[in-house]
This record gives structure tokens, C-alpha cells and sequence, in this order.
């Protein structure tokens, strides 16, 4: 079986913007960002998103964008940002990410980080921590996905890390019409991608635009 690394639902300004500078992430601002709803907040109101805790939400193509985010996923890869805003030694075992007793992810998930710790279970969700190359961390996702595909959740570094080793297979790009200006980029233009990939764009009501790469 096919097996695919895929980025899905991945939120990013009109000018390629992902989240804030590096020393800009702290416990209470996980994107480096002021109201970084602004970036995501088109998932945020249809009625798929697993959050909502009352009936109604938008119901158009950012609700099919929202509903397939799981759809045939085994397992996860992220950043170790993206787990937590801890740089360097840990220093606090304690800390179990962002998302409290019950992750969103209910897959096994591979932090790259170059300061390992023991696996972390939540719930049905089970966090190893990985210091290894991304072809390698690939691998052992593909092998706990168990013939399901791999989604690469961010953060950008680790998107572009993975672009750069060419190993992914399709991305879904959700670009917001904002500008942020400063913090760190995807990239400079959604083109940029075009001589690996297949590009297709679907505008939304909402404003956002969802670009469709897939390879060549």
C-alpha cells in the first residue's frame, strides 16, 4: 500500500506567514502571534470542527476541508514547537503539550527534537519524542500508521525541513487575507512550489483560499 506524508489544513497570512518570530512563543501565545485566530479561524466556524460545543457552523468547502483531516491518518509528525515552547534540555517532564488530558491527534505522534524523553501517552494519543533525520522519522511514522497515511502537522520549519528532503507527497494550504509582515515563512509566493508539484486553488466565502499541491 501507498502510503502518503501529507500536510492538511496547514494556516498561513497572504504573505507566506506561518506563525511569529521564535522568541515570540511563550506558554500563553503557542503561534507568536496576536489573535492568531485570524490564521485559523475559518475552521474554527464550521460545524465539523472538533471543538464546537454548539450546533450551527458554516457547512461549505471549508467544512469538507475541516472533516477530512483525519480521514485515513495513522500517525503524526511535528516539530518539537509545536508540542510545547520549551527550547533546549528539558527542564520540565511535567509538561504534556498544549491540548490537556485528551489530544486531538489519537494517533501515534513523532516530536523531532534533538533533546529526546520518554514516550508520553495520552488518552489514545501516544507522543515519542525523536532525534533522527526526516527520511527516518518518516519511516517509523509509516510504521506505526500501519498502512495508513502519515499527516506532518508544522511547525514551518518542519514543513520546509520535509519539503526540502522531498518527501511530501500532498500539502492543503489554507491562505487567510491578512498580512503579518514579520515572523517565520513558508514561503514567498504559493507558486513557489509549482516545479514539484501540481497546483490547484478553491476560494472560499469565508476569504480563505486553499491551495492543492500534489506531486508531479
Amino acid at each position: 500500500m501507498n502510503q502518503l506524508l501529507r500536510v492538511m489544513n496547514f494556516n498561513v497570512s497572504s504573505d507566506g506567514i506561518a506563525a511569529g518570530p521564535g522568541d515570540q512563543q511563550t506558554l500563553e501565545r503557542p503561534f507568536g502571534l496576536d489573535r492568531p485566530e485570524r490564521l485559523f479561524g475559518w475552521a474554527g466556524a464550521t460545524a465539523s470542527w472538533p471543538m464546537r460545543t454548539d450546533p450551527g457552523g458554516t457547512r461549505s468547502l471549508d467544512d469538507y476541508f475541516t472533516r477530512d483531516f483525519d480521514r485515513n491518518i495513522g500517525a503524526e509528525i511535528m516539530g518539537r514547537n509545536k508540542f510545547g515552547p520549551q527550547r533546549g534540555p528539558w527542564t520540565d517532564h511535567e509538561w504534556q503539550g498544549w491540548w490537556g488530558e485528551k489530544p486531538p491527534f489519537r494517533t501515534p505522534v513523532f516530536v523531532m527534537t534533538h533533546h529526546t524523553r520518554p514516550s508520553l501517552t495520552l488518552s489514545d494519543t501516544t507522543f515519542h519524542f525523536v532525534d533522527d533525520s526526516p527520511a527516518a522519522v518518516l519511516e517509523q511514522a509509516k510504521a506505526a500508521a500501519r498502512g495508513q497515511d502519515v499527516r506532518l502537522g508544522g511547525g514551518v520549519t518542519t514543513i520546509r525541513q520535509f519539503l526540502d528532503a522531498g518527501l511530501v507527497d500532498t500539502l492543503h494550504i489554507a491562505v487567510s487575507p491578512i498580512a503579518l509582515h514579520t515572523g517565520i515563512r513558508l514561503w514567498d509566493s504559493p507558486d513557489d512550489l509549482d516545479d514539484r508539484y501540481h497546483h490547484d486553488t478553491a476560494p472560499s466565502p469565508s476569504g480563505v483560499t486553499h491551495h492543492l499541491y500534489w506531486r508531479r
